[in-house]
């Protein structure tokens, strides 16, 4: 989950006068910036942390519950039970014929084995169950309370509601800054990179930014390519940002839930007729989904999805509720001429250098005579 305020260590604070392709260097790594000026990217889109998004507004910074976090809430603490249980004394059985132990008495000690050990696999599972649900509540109860940053795209503005403020501010799109961090440092354990992406802006001596980390340089650019993509008309649903295993059909609801279940089933199925899956995969798909007791997470996910509708709904203030509405078509904001004429050159520069490194382009375009003198 993103926070505001949370910038990775070392981090340099924002300079209002760069701009996109600007390259600052601080003692652990680097900053790359992307924008002002959101120029495209040649990396695909890709937003996890993006939640509502239609025709007008699309809200970053919180995305949607997933199916897996209440899989590991449920079926990691039946999973380690069982294990504990049932695995534990096979295995010392096994053992104790390796070593030439009689079958009867070795049976007679996994039994024993048994019944000594399972109130320590129930108990383990209690307390786990009881963390996982602890560390859910707390990020369920951060979710209701937590207001996204909004996009709006036909004003071309975003909607920041930062922490403490009681009313909040909107920044024109074309002079949002987005930036790309690159840190590293030595630990025990060897060389520790940390990657993260950024948006934000700066009044005066004031930063409000939001950041989050990401496992790759090139997936903290494909987080803001989603951004900027559906900003500019070229993102519209969150199926192709999402969705990256295609499990949603074309009328299911854009989060996860039942539909997505019973869609990879469909899917395993076709896959054993066709012959592209075997059918030991498809039985331990089985397995892996009653050990995460079924449906359940799914349901639970849906549960959760629809609680935060009704939450966020009614803790957004007044101006913004307003700001999102949709606008006559006549009264949506236009691009300007100079992100229009940078755009393309960054595209064509991409076509003919496509192993260029993007922030090259991006100096280049930025320095070119017309950009100059249009500056002048």
């Amino acid at each position: 989950m993103a926070n505001n305020h949370d910038k990775p260590i070392g981090a340099p604070q924002l300079q209002q006068s760069r701009k996109a392709g600007d390259i600052e260097p601080f003692p652990s790594g680097k900053m790359t910036h992307l924008a002002p000026l959101p120029l495209p990217t040649p990396m695909p889109p890709y937003g996890p942390h993006i939640g509502e998004l239609n025709d007008v507004y699309m809200d970053f910074g919180l995305g949607s519950p997933q199916v897996f976090s209440w899989q590991v809430i449920l079926g990691g603490p039946l999973s380690g039970a069982l294990m504990i249980a049932f695995l534990c004394p096979a295995f010392i059985g096994c053992i104790g014929l390796i070593f030439g132990y009689d079958v009867a008495y070795t049976w007679e000690f996994v039994v024993d084995f048994f019944i000594v050990i399972y109130p320590y696999g129930n108990l383990g599972a209690f307390f786990s169950l009881t963390i996982g649900l602890a560390v859910w509540h707390h990020n369920h109860k951060k979710r209701s309370t937590l207001i996204p940053t909004r996009f709006n795209r036909q004003r071309r503005e975003v909607c920041f509601m930062p922490e403490g403020a009681t009313e909040p501010v909107f920044v024109p799109w074309e002079s949002l800054s987005a930036w790309v961090i690159e840190a590293q440092g030595a630990t025990q354990y060897g060389i520790h990179r940390q990657y993260g992406m950024g948006i934000g802006y700066q009044h005066g001596e004031t930063l409000t930014s939001l950041e989050f980390q990401c496992a790759g340089l090139p997936l903290a650019i494909s987080h803001w390519e989603a951004i900027r993509g559906y900003m500019e008309y070229e993102v519209n649903d969150l199926k192709s940002i999402q969705d990256l295993q295609d499990l949603q059909g074309p009328d299911d609801p854009p989060h996860e839930g039942l539909h997505t279940f019973r869609n990879a089933r469909a899917r395993m199925h076709q896959q054993i007729r066709d012959g592209s899956r075997s059918r030991t995969s498809g039985f331990f798909w089985y397995l892996y989904h009653v050990m995460t007791l079924w449906t359940i997470p799914n349901r639970l996910v849906e549960w959760e999805v629809r609680r935060l509708e009704e939450i966020g709904k009614q803790a957004l203030p007044d101006a913004m509720r307003e700001w999102s509405e949709p606008l006559p078509q006549e009264q949506w904001a236009k691009p300007s001429e100079e992100l229009l004429r940078l755009s393309e050159q960054v595209r064509q520069l991409q076509k003919r250098q496509p192993r260029r490194p993007i922030t090259e382009i991006f100096a280049e375009v930025q320095r070119s005579p017309s950009n100059g003198k249009r500056r002048a």
